[in-house]
């Protein structure tokens, strides 16, 4: 097997098992919820993965990442009041996020590998729940400004967009992110054997 053969071979290994760790932390995070919106474990692989393998494995992963959000059901609520505007939201914020990461990595690497992780394992969540809140302000006002009433937040929509729907979620993903972020560095050492 020539060198070539190898790193493919490598590469798709790699890609599968950030594949798996994504499938299987999504469908573990939808059991733990705040509110309506279960809390997001796949920043992290995605981020690994994007530093390690690039920008075209971020758009893998976060595809990936979409893709079991629609069809665990996370989704469902916004599902029934407008399929186009769920998939197109879900989709486009997985992609995004970890297009991106893998992105910001790629340029900041040849300055500071510690400052590309930081920042690609910020940006991923940043872009993940901007991306989710710009799809409800487009997507599902009527069904947000429904929900807020329910919920005690009066006329407040974004109020309850922030605090109810992401806050705590975001909060949580960007805290482990920063606080693993060193742990990201070592990985992507790893995986290019640079250690």
């Amino acid at each position: 097997m020539n060198a070539n053969s190898q790193e493919k071979t490598r590469r798709l290994a790699g890609l599968a098992l950030f594949t798996a760790l994504i499938v299987i932390l999504q469908l573990l995070g939808s059991f733990i919820r705040f509110g309506p919106v279960s809390v997001s474990l796949v920043a992290l692989p995605i981020v690994v993965g994007a530093a390690v393998y690039g920008g075209a494995a971020g758009l893998w992963l976060g595809f990936v990442f979409g893709m079991v959000v629609l069809l665990s059901g996370d989704a469902a609520a916004f599902f029934a009041f407008s399929v186009p505007g769920t998939l197109l939201t879900v989709l486009v914020k997985g992609i995004a996020c970890g297009g991106l990461a893998g992105v910001v990595y790629a340029w900041l690497a040849q300055k500071n590998r510690t400052l590309a992780a930081v920042t690609a394992a910020i940006v991923c969540p940043v872009v993940n729940t901007g991306v989710f809140l710009l799809g409800c302000r487009i997507f599902f006002l009527p069904m947000l400004a429904d929900m807020a009433q329910n919920l005690g937040f009066g006329d407040n929509v974004g109020r309850f967009m922030i605090i109810g729907l992401v806050g705590v979620n975001f909060l949580a993903e960007l805290g482990i992110n920063i606080v693993l972020s060193p742990v990201i560095l070592r990985l992507i050492r790893i995986g290019r054997k640079e250690n």
